[in-house]
């Protein structure tokens, strides 16, 4: 086995990365991070885009943009409760590169079909983009530094969101170019450093065998391997499903309509308000999620993120009832909700789904979990965006909102405690310590 990844790896990266831990850590995250971060440059510029006087069946343009890619993004989803569970390590590099390049010519497809046909342009580059995230997390699961790795990875969602649309906003307003090329224009700047993080994260070796050892080995899942785990664990994920899938409501929200909220709330010429709210966040939510690299006990680790999770989504509830009773600026509102519901998201996508199967020595791998929660996430994003078109009710965007956080907040609250007594039940039956 050495032989043959030596033959994969460059000689000199190989030792290197084998040898020392913080330098494995560093070149990993640094190359995930990059990745992601480019594949929202190909994803979020076009949401900094109005689309202003053009309707498709009675509905706002940019809301059927949305609508447009979520749905390929969802199908992505539901695809890749397959696709990545069972696809063959060695490939998930080549992978990157072909679906984010699909995901670019779509993007100049958009530019050159006229609407209402360039709708289905952005179905189209939702469709390649939905599978990043797995491809790229497999370079990092099952092993001891996965969560500060993962920190890393989940917080580009983040920073990769206000930089993609700091970057569409300049391509907008400083380089005149016109909506419906932004988008092409914007992602051509994320081009080359993609294609560096892809061979950068490339030359990762596999996991340790101390790695296998405190988490599990992580291998591909056939049809049977997935049939088994969800007779198994099946009751203990239905409430996370819906809770994540919540939480994925509000953040792709945050995401998609933060424009309009800002220009609502008087931010409508400030070009860096992205990138700089992001940058605040980012930084919070990594060192909160790294720390957890800390706890080297599996089970105590994955108990504290159910708080972390309830903490977090606390945290944008209350912000929200301060900002709504005057106590808080809508700048520390945004900041402050935003950073409690990433810190009730972002634990599924590095944290609680690597602590579950490790603590129940899982011989699968996170990628068809975690692809179950994110099919039924966007789902939802789908059917709120739809309900909020057609039952026509009048609202502020700070009110819907405010709303949102005041819903995910409750579920979510009372979901996870219920899947925290269900685990409580299953670690005492399985007599786990």
């Amino acid at each position: 086995m050495q032989a043959a990844l030596q033959q994969v790896y460059p000689k000199g990266i190989f030792k290197t990365l084998q040898n020392s831990s913080f330098v494995f850590v560093t070149f990993v995250s640094l190359a995930a991070f990059t990745i992601y971060t480019c594949m929202y440059g190909f994803r979020k510029p076009y949401t900094v885009g109005t689309y202003n006087n053009v309707f498709f069946l009675g509905i706002s343009y940019k809301v059927c943009l949305v609508i447009a890619q979520v749905l390929g993004y969802m199908c992505s989803k539901f695809y890749g409760i397959k696709f990545i569970s069972s696809l063959n390590p060695n490939k998930r590099a080549w992978y990157i590169v072909v679906f984010i390049g699909i995901a670019w010519i779509s993007l100049l497809l958009f530019a050159i079909v006229p609407s209402p046909y360039n709708l289905f342009c952005m179905f189209l580059n939702g469709l390649p983009l939905g599978m990043i995230f797995g491809l790229v997390f497999g370079f990092l699961e099952g092993r001891i530094t996965t969560e500060i790795m993962g920190a890393f990875l989940a917080t580009s969602f983040i920073f990769a969101s206000g930089l993609a649309k700091t970057t569409g906003k300049f391509v907008s307003v400083n380089l005149n170019i016109q909506e419906f090329w932004m988008p092409f224009v914007a992602a051509g700047f994320f081009v080359i450093p993609l294609l560096i993080g892809v061979w950068i994260i490339k030359q990762t070796p596999p996991p340790s065998k101390e790695d296998i050892e405190q988490r599990t080995i992580r291998k591909p899942m056939n049809k049977a391997d997935r049939k088994s785990f969800l007779q198994q664990f099946g009751v203990a994920i239905v409430p996370v499903v819906i809770s994540y899938s919540i939480f994925t409501i509000v953040r792709d929200f945050c995401e998609d309509f933060a424009n309009e909220l800002w220009i609502e709330t008087g931010y409508q010429n400030n070009v860096g308000i992205f990138a700089q709210t992001s940058t605040i966040m980012s930084l919070i939510v990594i060192v909160v999620i790294g720390c957890f690299f800390k706890i080297q006990n599996n089970l105590i680790a994955f108990k504290y993120a159910h708080y972390l999770i309830i903490a977090g989504i606390s945290i944008a509830v209350i912000s929200t009832i301060l900002f709504n009773s005057h106590f808080i600026s809508p700048f520390i509102w945004m900041v402050s909700a935003t950073t409690g519901l990433y810190l009730s998201y972002l634990p599924f996508n590095c944290l609680y789904f690597e602590r579950f199967l490790s603590v129940y020595k899982v011989k699968g791998n996170m990628g068809f979990v975690m692809y179950i929660a994110d099919a039924f996430g966007y789902l939802g994003t789908v059917l709120v965006l739809l309900i909020k078109e057609f039952v026509q009710i009048k609202y502020s965007w700070i009110s819907f909102f405010s709303l949102l956080f005041y819903v995910a907040g409750i579920i979510g609250i009372f979901l996870l405690f219920i899947t925290l007594n269900i685990h409580k039940r299953l670690i005492k039956k399985l007599n786990i310590s």
